[in-house]
């Protein structure tokens, strides 16, 4: 089984992405990643882009 690829943005997990077939499929952790939850990419970094997409950094500076 081949290794998951853990997805950071702004050094906090979103998601991991798993190879199934030709293809890597999204498993978000939080909000707002689970608006990818099942995507499938072709490639894990553009798993990672599209969540970039999704927390912009000054989003990602407030305080939790």
């Amino acid at each position: 089984m081949p290794e998951p690829f853990v997805v950071e943005i702004w050094g906090k997990p979103a998601g991991v992405v798993l190879k199934e077939g030709n293809a890597f499929r999204f498993h978000a952790f939080t909000r707002p990643f689970f608006a990818l939850e099942g995507h499938q990419f072709n490639t894990p970094g553009q798993a990672r882009l599209a969540a970039a997409k999704l927390q912009p950094p000054r989003e990602s500076l407030r305080a939790d």
